[in-house]
């Protein structure tokens, strides 16, 4: 048995027999392969049993693809010994065309504006011991037409006149209305928990900017987990009340407005200069006017000691005990899911597949995210450092077993010319025909 069968004995009691044998080909195929992940040029590169009718058969096919991620990682963390956090972020992926399910313009850091695509949205845990993360729940992000939304707002709305509303109430901030994005990410949440409950049981939910808000706090706060993310650096922020009621009036809700220049020296965690930068690190607890309830803040200063230059970063937790450093370290982690997209992307084909139906897109997806927590078990048994240099190993293993399956049952005379011949034609688009 091979390494990858023996690792695909989990999914057993999940999959058919006839699936887990279609899985087991296209990861090896995958690790094997050179050029764009396609099912075309899977079929090129899988031995018998991997057609191109039965590669198109499996991406038609109705996958719990979360189960099997969570079967297959279940193992490494089970064995870790340190904090497990739950990370999610949303990635694009070009496609051209009209016919691609799901296919809108969304917002790509890489190009810095929207981009005609599809997009996906990523739960995974994230092992902070070995600062590894496992993606598990991928699901498709659908575009709405928000510019025609925002026109039809804006044209529907009418100027009011100065001040407050007569009869207006103040609003209750725990009772908010989700956006779109919110409820799928909350809906993956409860299906992320329910799937790990009873083996690890995560405290942190940390993403990045987008759910630096009061609606992402209660979202997170209903489904029992402790959020960590993102403030704008012009956040107004103020200082937790320590005075005593004077007894007069309406007792006040907020203390000093947080002045960022000249926040006092109580507050500081750590300060250090390096390479001319000087960086200054507080923490505090406070409050804003949008947020229902006080924030564990930490904010990160850099004084560029010779232009005079500042930059300045404001993450938070909803967990008032957790330690400054610890919110930096969990936030930084963060990262480790756009390493998984990276590898996704330039490895494992979620830039390449060309399928248009909703199925086969999901499938396509999450058959890139099985090959990267399935490339980051091999790596951890493996001598190899990289994706390249295990794929590498699994190409060359595949030319050796051809070359064992054209030798001549009595090996006394090999025709090395023949060997040579035969060898080079794996994965050609053209085979030679023979006459």
């Amino acid at each position: 048995m091979t390494e990858i069968s023996i690792l695909l004995t989990c999914l057993h009691g999940i999959l058919d027999q006839t699936t887990i044998k279609q899985l087991m080909l296209l990861s090896e195929c995958q690790l094997t392969m050179a050029g764009r992940i396609t099912m075309l040029g899977m079929s090129r590169w899988t031995e018998k049993g991997g057609s191109y009718r039965t590669i198109q058969r499996f991406f038609q096919k109705n996958i719990i693809w979360s189960l099997l991620h969570w079967e297959l990682v279940k193992p490494k963390i089970k064995e870790s010994s340190g904090v497990i956090l739950i990370a999610g972020d949303a990635t694009t992926v070009t496609k051209s065309g009209k016919h691609t399910y799901g296919l809108g313009r969304f917002f790509s850091s890489i190009y810095s504006r929207a981009v005609p695509g599809i997009a996906f949205q990523c739960l995974s845990l994230i092992d902070v011991a070995t600062q590894t993360s496992y993606p598990l729940v991928m699901e498709q992000i659908i575009s709405e037409n928000k510019g025609k939304a925002k026109r039809a707002k804006k044209k529907s709305s009418s100027k009011r006149g100065r001040g407050r509303p007569k009869g207006s109430k103040n609003k209750n901030h725990r009772e908010v209305e989700l956006n779109a994005e919110m409820t799928q990410v909350q809906f993956m949440l409860c299906r992320l928990l329910e799937l790990i409950a009873g083996t690890i049981s995560p405290v942190y939910f940390v993403y990045d900017g987008a759910f630096g808000n009061n609606a992402a706090v209660q979202m997170v706060n209903k489904v029992k987990l402790q959020l960590i993310s993102k403030l704008r650096c012009n956040s107004r922020l103020y200082f937790e009340l320590t005075e005593e009621y004077s007894g007069k009036g309406r007792p006040k809700t907020y203390g000093d407005r947080v002045d960022y220049n000249n926040i006092p020296c109580k507050h500081r965690i750590s300060e250090v200069t390096e390479d001319g930068i000087y960086t200054h690190i507080y923490q505090f607890k406070a409050r804003n006017h949008t947020f229902a309830d006080s924030l564990n803040v930490v904010v990160i200063m850099k004084d560029n000691i010779k232009t005079g230059k500042q930059a300045r970063v404001i993450l938070f937790s909803t967990d008032l005990k957790l330690a400054g450093q610890d919110i930096i370290e969990y936030y930084h982690l963060r990262f480790q899911i756009e390493f998984n997209f990276r590898d996704a992307k330039q490895h494992w084909g979620l830039e390449d597949f060309m399928v248009i139906k909703e199925q086969a897109v999901s499938n396509s997806a999450n058959l890139s995210m099985w090959m990267v927590n399935l490339s980051q078990v091999l790596l951890s048994a493996s001598p190899e450092n990289s994706i390249l240099d295990l794929k590498a190993r699994y190409h060359g293993l595949r030319y050796v077993r051809e070359v064992f399956k054209i030798l001549p049952k009595k090996a006394d005379s090999i025709k090395i010319n023949q060997l040579i011949s035969q060898i080079p034609i794996l994965g050609k688009i053209h085979e030679p025909k023979v006459a």
